[in-house]
């Protein structure tokens, strides 16, 4: 969710279960004040916060630590995310998401959770072995502070170079939770921007597998096709080790919590 989003949540929030894990974004658009207020409310209403820290974005030490005090004060720094962001130049000391957790605030404020960033179909700025040194890095030094780690990943639409991508995550030992980015029910159009946004494979025949087509983009599509296939690839490797799933709630938080409600209905 965004900073924006607190009303769609108060709409979701009878179908989403108690102790769920959402993620509250960090935009360039919204400022701190609507940052805790949308943490605050991920936890009146039962649930987990997970405040992303975009690096790139902070300007300071001092503004990093403002945000994690406000968030401590109000019961929402226990798990973040901490991501690079998307500022082609950093606007302060923190070029990336590693440089944060290299200061030891996080720890100092309360959280003993952090996700990082994970690109099983690699990064448009980034290539793929910095992404993979990376990753190990950001893992080491998660595990030096004694603090967990998940690995929170971008959206696919194809579980193809989502399982190569985690079998290789394993083979270079580490061992965290894996959570892989799906997106939730929306337009297809809406679908297919995002993709494009964020330099995702969004190709005939890879939507194809995810049970769209881009000659008929009016409709909506949702992940069934691409939970019950991922599940089974999985299902199939027990090195994949502990494996979830996080929801972009492309379509709206209510739209995404009653789609995961009926899935899991209809296989009990």
């Amino acid at each position: 969710m965004t900073g924006k989003d607190i009303p769609g949540l108060q709409e979701a929030q009878s179908t989403i279960p108690a102790g769920t894990k959402i993620n509250v974004t960090f935009l360039g658009n919204e400022d701190l004040e609507m940052r805790v207020a949308a943490s605050k409310a991920v936890v009146d209403m039962g649930f987990v916060p997970v405040p992303h820290i975009s690096a790139r974005r902070l300007s300071s030490q001092a503004q990093l630590e403002e945000y994690l005090d406000r968030l401590q004060q109000v019961g929402a720094s226990s798990s973040v995310f901490s991501v690079g962001g998307d500022p082609a130049e950093p606007e302060g000391p923190y070029p990336d998401s590693l440089s944060v957790i290299r200061t030891g605030l996080l720890q100092k404020y309360g959280a003993t959770e952090v996700s990082i960033a994970g690109y099983p179909e690699g990064h448009p700025d980034i290539p793929n072995d910095v992404l993979w040194k990376h990753l190990e890095d950001k893992s080491a030094a998660l595990k030096e502070q004694g603090l967990d780690a998940v690995i929170l990943t971008q959206f696919a639409f194809d579980t193809d170079p989502v399982t190569t991508w985690v079998n290789g995550v394993r083979e270079r030992g580490i061992t965290s939770e894996i959570r892989i980015g799906t997106p939730g029910p929306a337009g297809i159009k809406r679908l297919i921007g995002f993709a494009r946004r964020f330099g995702v494979g969004a190709n005939a025949m890879i939507v194809k597998k995810y049970g769209f087509s881009l000659t008929n983009l009016m409709g909506t599509a949702g992940p069934d096709k691409f939970v019950t296939d991922l599940a089974a690839e999985l299902a199939q490797n027990p090195a994949s080790g502990d494996v979830k799933l996080h929801f972009y709630t492309f379509g709206g938080l209510k739209a995404t919590s009653e789609w995961a409600r009926d899935y899991i209905a209809a296989r009990v």
